[in-house]
């Protein structure tokens, strides 16, 4: 990595030596199963409820509302399929419960075709499995969610909205704490997405009723997730066994990794404002840059409600592919989009839903900044942006 510039975070960020090293006793000796109940079980088992409650102070929550997951994917999982077949299976109870007439099930769904794939496919799983319905909400060319297009969307049916706090992609930042409103004032369960806005945006206050997380976008290694969702919502597992994490999710429980992601988590958000305010300038500058210099480039996203480490641009009349090539020559490493679409041919799903051509949406690059870098790195990478995407314009001319 020496003398290179990483630029995509949103995929991976590097992992924290704190966290590493708080991990570690928990992969050596103190290795006992947190369910034993014997000497060698109770180290791991306090260890797991403290991290528990660390992740829960961060997010504003409570601890009982902590689930720890193989990542992002299995949270977004777990939040919509789990509240989705949960409010249906209580509605079916409450229904035998009562006499006389009783209003059907909700299984209606909102959500925007600009979600992460994890959302989408979740959504899929419930309307091609279970009968749902759901309705997507079309954003503005920004990628914004507007209130009036949510309040619109709800029906009577409706039981989940489902909408990212920060995009992936083009970065844009929802107003979570608005929306999240909108859908209770209907009785409706809201959930977020907030893999991207961890270490970026305040994680507390946002009045979700589910929030999921992963680890490794905050400096935590791969395979550990948090989905946090109210302890009072019925939520039906994905995974069945031993009943662990308090029925939501059986299997042994990963401690070193649910600790390790607890310490990259409160470091940062221990840095969160300086950080931002930080990076969102270098950003700005880097931004600025490169539309002077390259013509036609056009910036995807929220120029404003973006994540402070966030640049996304489409350079028509070229590839991104061959942007991206030119720029690890140079010494920079970004990436075309989200890294869980790796090996796809197909335009992104995202900048065609906000109206942007597939051949220009194949164009588009994807910058996130480190909390690390520096104001000499953001102005050697964009220099290294503008002569790889003006090589190839004239190429491609």
């Amino acid at each position: 990595m020496t003398g290179r510039l990483y630029l995509d975070t949103a995929a991976a960020a590097p992992v924290r030596r704190e966290a590493l090293e708080a991990a570690w006793p928990y992969l050596a000796g103190a290795f006992g199963n947190p369910s034993s109940h014997h000497e060698f079980g109770r180290g791991p088992a306090e260890a797991l409820t403290d991290a528990r409650a660390r992740v829960a102070k961060v997010l504003g929550t409570r601890a009982t509302d902590i689930t720890f997951t193989s990542g992002g994917t299995e949270a977004d999982n777990l939040a919509i399929i789990g509240m989705a077949l949960g409010a249906r299976t209580q509605s079916r109870a409450q229904a035998q419960g009562r006499a006389g007439t009783v209003a059907p099930p909700r299984r209606h769904i909102v959500t925007s075709p600009i979600e992460h794939e994890a959302v989408l496919a979740s959504v899929e799983f419930l309307t091609r499995v279970h009968g749902f319905t759901v309705t997507e909400v079309a954003p503005a060319s920004d990628g914004t969610v507007t209130p009036e297009a949510l309040t619109a969307a709800i029906r009577p049916d409706t039981v989940l909205v489902s909408l990212g706090y920060a995009n992936n992609e083009i970065g844009t930042v929802a107003d979570i704490p608005t929306l999240a409103r909108l859908a209770h004032e209907d009785g409706v369960l809201f959930h977020t997405d907030a893999v991207q806005a961890a270490g970026w945006l305040p994680l507390s206050g946002l009045g979700a009723d589910a929030l999921t997380l992963a680890g490794h976008k905050v400096g935590a290694p791969k395979g550990i997730g948090v989905a946090a969702i109210r302890a009072r919502v019925p939520v039906e597992p994905l995974i069945h066994g031993g009943g662990q994490e308090s029925g939501r999710r059986s299997g042994t429980e990963n401690v070193a990794l649910a600790i390790a992601f607890a310490t990259a988590l409160e470091l940062a958000e221990a840095e969160r404002v300086e950080a931002a305010a930080r990076v969102r300038a270098i950003r700005d500058e880097f931004i600025a840059a490169v539309l002077a210099a390259v013509p036609g480039a056009f910036l995807t996203g929220s120029p404003d409600a973006r994540t402070p480490n966030h640049a996304s641009f489409c350079f028509p009349d070229t590839s991104g592919e061959a942007v991206l090539l030119e720029l690890e020559r140079l010494g920079v490493t970004a990436s075309s989009g989200s890294a869980c679409a790796v090996g796809s041919d197909e335009a992104s799903h995202v900048l065609t839903a906000l109206g942007i051509d597939a051949e220009v949406a194949q164009t588009s690059v994807r910058f996130t900044f480190p909390a690390s870098i520096t104001d000499e790195q953001g102005r050697r990478a964009s220099e290294m942006l503008t002569t790889a995407a003006s090589r190839l314009t004239q190429r491609y001319a």
